[in-house]
């Protein structure tokens, strides 16, 4: 599995640690417990961390690559330093005598890696993109929201060699369906899970209690980081 510019284990809620960290962790430990056996490669981004991780359980691993500076970068920047971290795949795979059944890769930069990876094991590759760049164009405000040009293309690429991409959603795969013209013969709709030992419906009175909110016949939600690629000012008219 491959997680390139951000660790499955990093501290949540920062501007590029949220779901998919948390997809990527549990779904490792899930497989894990089924018996699966995976390495999670990751960008290591502290030279203070081990590169060889156990936490995730079940004799499964985050590999920290060293690739490029050993510190936290920004996207754009990351693109120079696949090579190096590749290569650095290369070289633990051929030391420890691993042979992989599958690449499974998440987001656009470790699509671009998984594609070399894939060209020198001949394994299939399954791409999850968690968030699309054309999609975040189409609602960028600023300059510093724009999407560079390499993401698109880098993303037209990782869907021509695919073998199977995951949508999260049926939107997802409208969205790679009309913005991309993908072969969605080739996407599958797998929603993400859900803790149920995290998550679960409590009496309404006490959640509200819970959290401090009085009770009220109609409140809004909304879950995310508050920003506004987010969309948090978007609102409607309540129907009449």
């Amino acid at each position: 599995m491959i997680s390139y510019h951000t660790c499955p284990l990093a501290t949540l809620g920062g501007k590029d640690t949220g779901g998919m960290n948390v997809y990527v962790r549990d779904l490792t430990r899930q497989l894990g417990r089924m018996g699966i056996h995976v390495d999670v490669f990751t960008r290591s981004q502290d030279e203070h961390v081990p590169h060889v991780l156990h936490d995730l359980g079940y004799g499964n691993r985050i590999v920290h690559i060293p690739a490029g500076p050993e510190i936290p970068l920004p996207k754009h920047q990351l693109v120079d330093f696949i090579p190096e971290f590749v290569e650095k795949i290369q070289d633990f795979a051929s030391v420890k005598n691993l042979h992989y059944d599958l690449i499974h890769s998440h987001y656009w930069l470790s699509g671009l890696a998984a594609r070399y990876l894939k060209e020198q094991w001949h394994v299939p590759l399954v791409h999850m993109f968690h968030t699309l760049g054309m999609m975040k164009q189409r609602v960028a405000r600023t300059e510093d929201e724009d999407e560079i040009e390499h993401r698109i293309q880098g993303e037209k690429e990782i869907l021509s060699i695919a073998d199977r991409i995951i949508a999260a959603t049926p939107a997802e795969l409208a969205q790679l369906q009309w913005l991309y013209k993908a072969d969605t013969q080739r996407v599958v709709v797998i929603p993400p899970g859900v803790d149920l030992s995290r998550f679960y419906p409590i009496p309404r009175d006490e959640a509200q209690e819970y959290i401090g909110v009085p009770p009220c016949d109609r409140m809004l939600l909304f879950v995310g980081r508050i920003e506004p690629l987010k969309g948090l000012d978007t609102s409607s008219k309540p129907s009449s």
